[in-house]
């Protein structure tokens, strides 16, 4: 559902009110647009599993990717800030993105904060920090950049530079533990990306589970919504992911 009074891009998937870890959803896209497969079939398929979810419609093109780490950061302080009435536990909240949401999700695991204690805004005094970050064939480092690209990469970043970008050149001991998954026949987002973040959680003693399946495109999301296409091997990530969080105490 989407409830009625808050902004159009955080669409709220509820088992009941009790208290359940919470999972906030970033589609991919490419910054262009949102993958509607990567959005509301995820939240339902948490949901099944005694998870509440919910999906964050952040802003994409022509608003910069800057605007999307804003909304991304904005959807996990609401959570958190109406954890009580929503049956959230305010400590077992995760985002899961998916390729450019992917990038956000990192994001959000090492660019965080804690809140500004003196905002008017009561969402704005606590944390964005999520607790747990579950990487989905995501795009997380500049490095693959091409010279030409990193001015052009800057400025829709409000400046920021790729080094700022690159999730993996960020991690610290604070991170939050991962669940990375990702196909080596992917093309349009290489597998490096998710090996090179695990690097970086080996190398900051960070808790993370990587799987890497050999067949798949890119943009695979649940891997069962198109027979055609999709692969029954690659669609196993998501239990293994709901195993992951059950175990840390998200239901």
């Amino acid at each position: 559902m989407v409830e009625d009074g808050f902004r159009p891009w955080l669409d709220i998937y509820l088992v009941d009110k009790a208290p359940r870890g919470a999972v906030v959803i970033l589609p991919g896209g490419g910054y262009t647009h949102r993958a509607l497969h990567e959005g509301e079939p995820v939240a339902r398929t948490f949901n099944e599993r005694g998870m509440h979810a919910f999906v964050v419609q952040y802003r994409v093109a022509p608003h910069p990717p800057s605007a999307a780490f804003l909304d991304a950061a904005r959807g996990v302080r609401l959570v958190r800030s109406r954890a009580a009435e929503w049956g959230v536990k305010p400590d077992h909240i995760a985002t899961c993105g998916f390729s450019a949401g992917g990038h956000l999700a990192g994001l959000l695991g090492v660019h965080f904060d804690a809140g500004d204690s003196s905002a008017s805004d009561p969402v704005e005094r606590v944390s964005n920090r999520p607790d747990a970050l579950v990487l989905c064939y995501a795009w997380l480092s500049a490095r693959y950049l091409k010279p030409e690209e990193d001015v052009l990469f800057s400025e829709k970043w409000g400046q920021r530079t790729p080094n700022w970008v690159s999730v993996e050149r960020h991690v610290s001991p604070e991170t939050p533990p991962a669940f990375l998954w990702h196909t080596f026949e992917d093309t349009r987002v290489i597998v490096e990306h998710s090996l090179l973040m695990a690097g970086a959680l080996y190398e900051n003693e960070v808790p993370f589970e990587l799987h890497v399946y050999e067949k798949g495109r890119h943009g695979l999301g649940l891997a069962k919504d198109d027979p055609a296409k999709d692969d029954p091997h690659v669609a196993t990530w998501a239990d293994l992911c709901v195993q992951w969080l059950e175990g840390m105490g998200w239901v």
